[in-house]
């Protein structure tokens, strides 16, 4: 790339900083994107260091199915959710732990502050055949931004509590979600391992919430995608302005998803929305 390019890149880009500055961002990411954290801490990071306020909420599934493949259990999903008993979330804890620790900790070793945002979801159980699966109650809205006002990236398992300690897993894009809508976020992205949204093999820009729950009944959106697209769902329809989903494995994929004039991935919008990068 040579000088003019770069100062297009930078040109391009302004707009945008001044559009999110002093703006929330939840990010979610984990799972298969976590082999590539490293360019994932860099983008939030930056975002941090030119006035964004990012939110890191994460997941862990090939981690929890490592750790459950340790001790012999079979993992077991039901609608894109994993079954989960008292076996199942003891290894949904330790992994959670050790995940979140290690966020922080590259988070810092970047230059950012970041800390555990300790059990800021409260839950209840979703249904009894799903077993310690949690619907969520309650997000610590004030917890959250005590932290952000001290300039620290909160970074969020997601496992909720109820009102008697009771634990329980809850899937993290779902997470993700219902903590940008408590924050009134500006932004909701959800990292996966695919470009986006794929439909008979081609990649859809942006999408509406109709077409996509009937892509979801058809079955054309299926597995763990629909949660994800769940998720993006209950951000938009809770005033959340953005939704979207990326490709957590494309090199800095979440500065071009927030950054350039065409983006990446995958938007989720109402029937009357249309995509601002699209």
């Amino acid at each position: 790339m040579n000088l003019h390019e770069k100062t297009n890149v930078l040109i391009e880009a302004l707009p945008y900083i001044k559009k999110f500055k002093n703006k929330i961002v939840v990010v979610k990411f984990g799972g298969n994107t976590m082999s590539r954290m490293e360019h994932v801490i860099e983008d939030i990071v930056l975002l941090s260091h030119i006035g964004i306020r990012p939110v890191v909420v994460h997941g862990g599934g090939p981690e929890i199915d490592a750790e459950l493949g340790k001790a012999n259990i079979q993992p077991k999903f039901i609608n894109g959710l994993r079954y989960t008993d008292e076996k199942v979330m003891k290894a949904v804890e330790k992994v959670f732990w050790r995940i979140n620790k290690e966020i922080v900790a590259n988070l810092r070793k970047h230059g950012a502050k970041s800390d555990n945002a300790g059990n800021c979801i409260k839950a209840r159980q979703k249904d009894k055949k799903l077993g310690l699966v949690g619907d969520i109650t309650h997000v610590n809205r004030l917890h959250l931004l005590e932290m952000l006002d001290f300039d620290i990236i909160p970074v969020i398992s997601s496992i909720g509590t109820d009102g008697q300690g009771k634990k329980y897993n809850i899937n993290a894009d779902t997470a993700a979600s219902h903590v940008a809508v408590a924050l009134k976020a500006e932004k909701l992205t959800i990292l996966t391992n695919v470009d986006g949204v794929m439909i008979s093999g081609r990649r859809l820009s942006h999408i509406d919430i109709r077409h996509a729950l009937a892509e979801i009944k058809k079955g054309a959106i299926n597995k763990g995608m629909i949660p994800k697209v769940k998720a993006c769902i209950y951000a938009v329809k809770n005033q959340c302005p953005k939704a979207h989903l990326i490709n957590g494995l494309t090199p800095h994929s979440l500065l071009l998803e927030i950054f350039t004039d065409k983006g990446i991935g995958t938007e989720i919008v109402d029937k009357n929305g249309y995509a601002k990068n699209h």
